[in-house]
């Protein structure tokens, strides 16, 4: 059986203080903020790491979505700069961490989860859907392709960084109006009931306990950013968790294990590095194997029974 690539998903919800009309990615569409329903949306078909691009109201959007295992980039200069510039900041982030990236702006919040499927398995290099030949988002990427895209310094965002790589865009016919809309209210209300329906599914909450709870998706994202950026205090504000806290969850963490799962490193003029044991990143693997085991099992069995 062919193995599935690795997919990762970012999200611009940057916005700008500047433009007061601009639809807000706290907008609810539904009973659910719009940033919140393309999150759900990727969620469904597996896509890993979701990184959201903050800007104006960052905190507000990091509290809605806090408990949805996504990361957090800010772009510090959303005010000046280009939705590219946010998606530069996302693809720098995920390179080198999966094999392909879908990216779309939080102002389309209603294309199906069907239809990121196809894409993740369709096995271009550039793929944006159409409906009705109309071209819409997301936009799917090979990673392969992330270093060109960051090179690119021209005036023409991602079209033209696209165009700099000489890879042709693929175009994928797909029967999803929601690939089209942008925060239209009133289609946004009529498409609402069909995108509900398209985004069911079963939300587990997956920890480790003993007498309380131990570890959780919010610990597991701490102990993954700790990996990738060698600083706590780093990770910390990737998932808008306090410093302190932090700290509570890996102490606790340690005393359950019975075992270090992290190590200082000190020395250097920029400070020392903080990194997992060895036994420290195999727990990680395991959970994550086990996370991933329990998600399809659910997954299955939700489609049979439902």
């Amino acid at each position: 059986m062919k193995k599935k690539k690795t997919t990762g998903g970012i999200i611009v919800a940057a916005g700008k203080r500047s433009k007061r009309n601009e639809p807000s990615p706290l907008l609810k569409i539904g009973s659910i903020t719009v940033v919140k329903r393309i999150v759900l949306t990727f969620q469904q078909v597996g896509i890993s790491p979701i990184v959201v691009i903050t800007g104006f109201r960052a905190e507000e959007i990091e509290h809605d979505l806090a408990d949805y295992g996504v990361i957090f980039l800010r772009n510090e200069e959303y005010e000046n700069t280009q939705m590219f510039h946010s998606a530069k900041i996302g693809l720098s982030f995920l390179q080198n961490k999966c094999e392909q990236v879908v990216f779309t702006p939080m102002t389309i919040p209603m294309f199906a989860p069907e239809t990121i499927q196809r894409m993740m398995e369709c096995g271009e290099a550039v793929i944006s859907p159409s409906y009705q030949g109309k071209s819409g988002h997301p936009l799917l990427l090979s990673s392969e392709l992330i270093p060109q895209i960051l090179a690119y310094e021209g005036s023409m965002g991602m079209r033209g960084a696209i165009r700099s790589t000489g890879i042709q865009r693929h175009w994928l016919d797909i029967d999803d109006e929601g690939i089209l809309q942008d925060m239209d209210i009133e289609r946004l209300d009529y498409l609402l009931k069909k995108h509900n329906q398209h985004i069911l599914h079963p939300f587990l909450r997956i920890s480790i306990e003993k007498e309380t709870l131990f570890f959780n998706s919010r610990t597991k994202l701490l102990l993954i950013l700790i990996q990738d950026t060698h600083s706590v205090r780093s990770a910390c504000r990737h998932i808008a968790l306090s410093y302190s806290k932090a700290w509570n969850m890996l102490n606790q963490l340690e005393r359950e294990l019975g075992y270090a799962v992290i190590e200082r490193k000190h020395g250097g003029s920029k400070g020392g590095k903080t990194f997992l044991t060895k036994e420290g990143a195999l727990f990680l693997e395991k959970f994550e194997q086990f996370e991933q085991n329990v998600r399809q099992y659910a997954k299955d069995e939700f489609k049979r029974l439902f």
